[in-house]
């Protein structure tokens, strides 16, 4: 069986998602980072960055980084593409998402993560959210015309539901991201999404 470390409102949301989708049984245990259960000993020796998600699979062997674990889900429930042109772009995106999209969050809400000068943090953090708020533009883009990021409903969808999510949270203007809202929307009527939601005490 299969066990998701995660936190509520982290990255870890997107295989939460697809795992409730999968129907298979699996374990969710949660971190509160706030506690600081992230860096225990315990979970250090499951992901040695201290970070969410981490999947512990079937033969107890962890997993970590979205970039392995939703392509992994997604293969096992059949929320992936399978030819390979296809394949190629979900990759893409994917590295998108967490190689871009990803860490200009981080430097709007981590910013000591990459400096110690904490007068620097007004500059970095202002450079960050216009940055962001591009790949957003960007993003609702890619689904103009399309309910979908690939040929249908797959792991890309839930992990590009995160930054939506953080975008809103943030009190930016999330709604003027026409196709991207509807896509959110469309994500809400899913009873896994909504199930998720639930868990994780998140409102959108």
């Amino acid at each position: 069986m299969l066990t998701l470390f995660y936190a509520p409102g982290a990255c870890s949301l997107a295989p939460h998602i697809v795992l409730e989708e999968g129907g298979e049984k699996y374990e969710p245990k949660k971190l509160d980072l706030s506690k600081g259960e992230q860096r225990t000993a315990e979970y250090l020796k499951i992901h040695p960055l201290g970070r969410v998600p981490a999947l512990k699979l079937d033969d107890g062997t962890p997993l970590t980084e979205n970039t392995a674990i939703l392509p992994f889900l997604g293969k096992r429930f059949g929320l992936w593409p399978k030819d390979p042109v296809r394949e190629a772009r979900a990759l893409s995106a994917i590295g998108f998402f967490a190689a871009t999209v990803h860490p200009a969050n981080g430097h709007i809400g981590r910013t000591e993560r990459y400096t110690d000068e904490k007068a620097a943090f007004p500059g970095i953090q202002a450079k960050a959210k216009q940055s962001y708020a591009e790949y957003m533009k960007q993003i609702d883009g890619m689904y103009a015309g399309r309910e979908w990021l690939s040929d249908s409903y797959s792991v890309l969808d839930a992990y590009a539901f995160i930054f939506y999510f953080w975008h809103q949270r943030r009190g930016e203007p999330a709604a003027e991201l026409r196709n991207y809202t509807a896509m959110k929307d469309r994500m809400l009527q899913r009873p896994a999404v909504q199930r998720v939601l639930a868990d994780e005490g998140l409102k959108l």
